[in-house]
C-alpha cells in the first residue's frame, strides 16, 4: 500500500509514496551494515566535515523546507525556518565538540595503561515522528553520525516528503548512500526491522504505546533503545511571579507547533493568591495568536497535523468538560477546511479529568488551581509522565530549589518554557521514556563504552 501525505490545511492529497519493498528493505539493511565498516574508521575531522556540509544545506534550503513542512503537517513557515536554522546549528555543534566528547578517558589503576574509550556501535534504527519533522531527526542523526554509526529512518508516514529530503540533503553533505537511507514504510514493519540482525540500535521519538511496543521487541532482542515519549509538562506559577512574563512565556510555551510538541506547556499550576490574574492574562494572550494557513506569515498556529488527532483533542476536551472543568476560550472545532482547533483554555481542571490525566498534544492550556506552594509540587508531580516541568517566581534561588530538588522530571526550567538544546540532554522518565538525546549524554547513548587494560 503506498503511503499517503495528506495536506492538513485542506485535506487534499499531495502525494502518494510507493511502499518500500522487501528485497529494498533488505538491501538497505544490508548496505548500511557494510557501509559502518568504512564510515566507522573515518576521522572526527571527516566527519565534522560532513556534518557542516549538511548545516549550509540546510541554510540554503531553510525557506523550501518551511514550505514543505507547512504543507505535509501544517507548521507555520516562520517556525518551520526556525526549525532548520536549529537542525544546522546542531550538526555544527557536533560537527565541533565531537572528538572532545568522545574523548578516551583515563583511569588510574594498577595497568602501565588503561582508560574507557567510546566506539561506535554500528546501524541505529530511528523511528520518528511528525510534529518536528526535520529536527527530531537531525537531533539524532548529526550526534549518531559523528560518533560513527551510520542510521536508518523510519519517518512518519505523513510527512514521508520531508523524510525524503533529510535524507538528499545527507547524501548531498557527502554522507556516503548507504550510510543514512529512509525507509518508506509503515509503523507495522518496525518490528521486522528491529529483529534484523543488521539493526544494532533503536531510538524511537513519538507516544507512549509506540515506545512499549519498541522497547518490548529491543528488550526481547537484547538491543540497545533510547525512547522520548509523550508529557504533560506542568508550569507553576507561584505568587510571587512575575504574571506578565509568566504569562507571555506559558502561552507561547503552549502554542509552539500548534500545541504538538511533547514538551509544551500542558498544565499550569497555579497557587490561589494570583490565580484569578494569571488566568485573564494567559486567555487575554492565547486569544491574541492568529490561526490560519501555515504559508502566512503573520499565522501562530495552524491546522493540527491530521484530522483524526484534532478530533481525538475535542474528545479528550469535551470529556473534561463532562468531569467539571470550564471552558475559558476556544474548544470548537471551526467549520470549513482543513484540521484546524483554536487556542483554547480550560479552567478547573483537576486529577480524574483527561485535560489532567492525559496529554493534550493541541493548543489548550490546562488551569489547575493550587493552594500553595506545596501543594502546587504535589499537583506538578502527580502525573505518569516526566519529561519537562517549569517553575515561575522571582525568587530565583527559591524557583532552583523547586527545579533541582522537587520537580519530578528529566528537564526543569526556571522562568522560562522547557526547550531542547544540543550542548544539553534531554528526556524523560517514567512513562516519559528513559535514555537522552543531545549533550554529551547523547552522544555516547549509542556507543560502546569500552575498557582498555594495558599490562
Amino acid at each position: 500500500m503506498p503511503l499517503q501525505s495528506i495536506n492538513p490545511t485542506d485535506g487534499s492529497l499531495i502525494r502518494e509514496y510507493p511502499e518500500s519493498s522487501d528485497a529494498e528493505v533488505a538491501s538497505a539493511l544490508a548496505a548500511a551494515a557494510a557501509a559502518f565498516e568504512s564510515w566507522r574508521r573515518t576521522s572526527f575531522e571527516e566527519r565534522g566535515a560532513v556534518l557542516q556540509r549538511a548545516a549550509a544545506q540546510l541554510r540554503e534550503r531553510r525557506d523550501a523546507l518551511a514550505r514543505l513542512m507547512a504543507l505535509e503537517m501544517g507548521k507555520p513557515v516562520t517556525q518551520g525556518r526556525a526549525e532548520a536554522e536549529k537542525c544546522a546549528g546542531t550538526c555544527d555543534h557536533y560537527a565541533e565538540h565531537a572528538r572532545h566528547l568522545l574523548a578516551p578517558e583515563p583511569a588510574a589503576t594498577e595497568a602501565s595503561r588503561s582508560y574507557v574509550a567510546f566506539e561506535p556501535l554500528g546501524l541505529v534504527l530511528a523511528v520518528m515522528p511528525w510534529n518536528f519533522p526535520l529536527w527530531q531527526v537531525f537531533r539524532f542523526a548529526a550526534p549518531a553520525l559523528m560518533a560513527g554509526n551510520v542510521g536508518l529512518l523510519k519517518h512518519a508516514s505523513n510527512v514521508t516528503g520531508c523524510a525524503l529530503a533529510i535524507e538528499e540533503i545527507l547524501h548531498a553533505a557527502g554522507v556516503p548512500r548507504a550510510a543514512f537511507r529512509t525507509l518508506v514504510v509503515p509503523s507495522a514493519r518496525v518490528a521486522s526491522l528491529i529483529e534484523s540482525p543488521h539493526v544494532a540500535a533503536v531510538t524511537l521519538t513519538g507516544s507512549t504505546p509506540a515506545g512499549r511496543a519498541v522497547a518490548a521487541k529491543a528488550g526481547a532482542c537484547l538491543k540497545k533503545s533510547v525512547l522520548e515519549l509523550g508529557g504533560s509538562d506542568p508550569y507553576l506559577v507561584l505568587a510571587d511571579a512575575d504574571l506578565e512574563a509568566a504569562a507571555e512565556t506559558c502561552a507561547a510555551s503552549r502554542l509552539i507547533n500548534g500545541g504538538q510538541s511533547c514538551i509544551a506547556a500542558k498544565r499550569f499550576v497555579v497557587v490561589e493568591p494570583v490565580l484569578a490574574e494569571f488566568e485573564e492574562r494567559l486567555v487575554e494572550r492565547m486569544r491574541a495568536r492568529v490561526m490560519g494557513d501555515p504559508h502566512d506569515e503573520k499565522t501562530a498556529v495552524g491546522p493540527q497535523a491530521r484530522a483524526d488527532l484534532r478530533d481525538e483533542l475535542q474528545r479528550q476536551v469535551q470529556a473534561s468538560v463532562a468531569r467539571g472543568t470550564r471552558v475559558r476560550l476556544g474548544c470548537e472545532v471551526p467549520a470549513g477546511p482543513g484540521a484546524f482547533y483554536p487556542p483554547s483554555v480550560l479552567a478547573g481542571v483537576a486529577p480524574g479529568m483527561p485535560a489532567f490525566d492525559e496529554e493534550l498534544f493541541g493548543p489548550v492550556a490546562a488551569i489547575v488551581a493550587a493552594k500553595d506552594e506545596r501543594e502546587a509540587i504535589r499537583l506538578a508531580n502527580h502525573t505518569s509522565f516526566g519529561l519537562g516541568a517549569a517553575v515561575f517566581t522571582r525568587d530565583v534561588a527559591r524557583g532552583e530549589r523547586i527545579a533541582r530538588y522537587e520537580l519530578q522530571a528529566g528537564s526543569c526550567f526556571v522562568n522560562a518554557f522547557v526547550r531542547s538544546d544540543p550542548r544539553l540532554p534531554f528526556g524523560g522518565i517514567r512513562e516519559s521514556g528513559y535514555g537522552r538525546e543531545l549533550g554529551a549524554f547523547g552522544i555516547r547513548e549509542f556507543v560502546n563504552v569500552k575498557t582498555v587494560y594495558v599490562a
